[in-house]
């Protein structure tokens, strides 16, 4: 049996296929699905399959600077969100990386501007990978120098 690691309830994390390095993600047992906050969904072509283009701002602290990805549609899922209100959501997946772990996830694509954090990475996410200490931050993340 492999031993997991240990992460807290804020990680710092990368979306490499995105282009997104050291996003502070919050790590939410209670959430079934991981969710990403993006602005500008538009349905579009990649490649002759379907995809999206969205725009995020990677730094929490700097909203003036804005990031263009797309990314193909691995689905379309309907979320309860943390209010109760049901919505349609972009699923993609994507290669997520805490730490020295890498691994691939199934993101929704929703609002999250009423949110503190840009990323929320639910149950699915975590898989049977790490153990949560929800009394502590950034242990199993690391910055690049």
């Amino acid at each position: 049996m492999s031993k997991k690691i240990t992460v807290g309830n804020l990680e710092i994390c990368n979306l490499p296929d995105l282009g997104i390095k050291e996003m502070e993600v919050r790590v939410d047992t209670g959430a079934k699905t991981s969710s990403l906050h993006v602005d500008n969904i538009q349905k579009c072509s990649i490649k002759g399959k379907p995809g999206v283009k969205f725009d995020i701002h990677p730094d929490f602290h700097n909203v003036s600077r804005i990031q263009t990805c797309t990314a193909y549609i691995h689905d379309m899922r309907k979320i309860k969100s943390s209010n109760g209100v049901s919505e349609q959501r972009y699923v993609i997946k994507t290669p997520i990386q805490l730490g020295k772990s890498e691994w691939e996830i199934e993101i929704t694509l929703t609002d999250r501007s009423d949110m503190s954090y840009l990323m929320l990475l639910g149950r699915e996410g975590l898989g049977k990978r790490f153990l949560v200490d929800p009394s502590e931050v950034f242990m199993a993340s690391e910055k690049e120098e």
